[in-house]
């Protein structure tokens, strides 16, 4: 049998390295090299070294989508998790109506970004009008209203992965830890974190990675207002390449720095959550 996966084993994988190679790999070599030339099209591009680059941090607007994709990803990560597994703890407690809640607080997860974008700034808009304000009067109205529109989508998927992790739990680790007197805080704090620290590498790896990813919630929530204030890092790239003549290529070497910052910090959030796990 072994054999036998060796000797088909190149003919099975072959058409998704294949794929692979066409879809991801080759426009992704294409991209850096793009990073290093002007164009209009991949057809027409000239060298420029590292004029791209210099551009993209003399540019203000990259710099303050950085530092406000920077901020809105350690609060939203943040937030979402102690939600999430408060919630998940609650909703393990075996009470009453468990399944419907745990529907209810996944459902976000299923409605696309553009839509819930839309849909919140109708509800916040209504809010603020009543104040005299809306998303776009200042920086911080879109901030928060961008944090809160990640929690609502996420809470729900971070949620069940949480609440695998608890569930997966040997029963006898929280009876012994009863017989010994120990309190509920002490059980949480050496018995369920430990143990559900793989739940917790996934989620904060989902959660950051897709709070630096955002990109449609933010075009549909504030589009960026006021004066680009409330642009992150994906939007900006979008509006480089699309929406600045002659830039294209600087929006290609900012796409190609946030993949790096992006990797980096995913990989090293990764490291330090693995150390922590406890094997079972």
């Amino acid at each position: 049998m072994q054999k036998a996966i060796k000797k088909y084993f190149f003919i099975f994988v072959f058409p998704t390295l294949l794929a692979f190679i066409v879809v991801f790999v080759v426009p992704f070599l294409m991209g850096i090299y793009l990073s290093f030339t002007e164009f209009t099209t991949v057809t027409d591009s000239t060298w420029v070294g590292l004029d791209n680059y210099i551009k993209v941090f003399k540019d203000p607007t990259f710099v303050q989508a950085m530092g406000f994709t920077g901020a809105f990803t350690i609060v939203s990560v943040i937030s979402i998790n102690v939600l999430a597994f408060t919630i998940a703890l609650l909703l393990t407690r075996g009470i009453r109506g468990t399944n419907i809640f745990r529907t209810v607080f996944f459902m976000p997860n299923l409605i696309g970004g553009i839509v819930l974008g839309y849909i919140w700034q109708l509800i916040l808009n209504g809010i603020l009008y009543k104040f005299d304000r809306t998303l776009t009067f200042a920086p911080e109205y879109g901030f928060w209203g961008l944090i809160i529109l990640m929690n609502w989508q996420m809470i729900g998927y971070m949620m069940v992965i949480y609440i695998a992790g608890i569930q997966n739990i040997p029963g006898e680790l929280n009876e012994a830890a009863k017989i010994d007197g120990a309190s509920k805080w002490q059980i949480l704090k050496n018995v369920t974190i430990p143990m559900v620290m793989p739940s917790f590498t996934i989620s904060l790896f989902l959660t950051l990675t897709n709070s630096f990813k955002l990109f449609d919630q933010n075009l549909a929530l504030t589009g960026g207002a006021p004066a680009a204030k409330t642009e992150m890092l994906a939007l900006n790239i979008y509006n480089t390449f699309y929406g600045r003549v002659g830039w294209e290529g600087v929006g290609q070497a900012k796409a190609v720095i946030f993949f790096i910052i992006v990797a980096a910090i995913a990989l090293t959030q990764l490291s330090i959550s693995r150390k922590r796990e406890v094997q079972q």
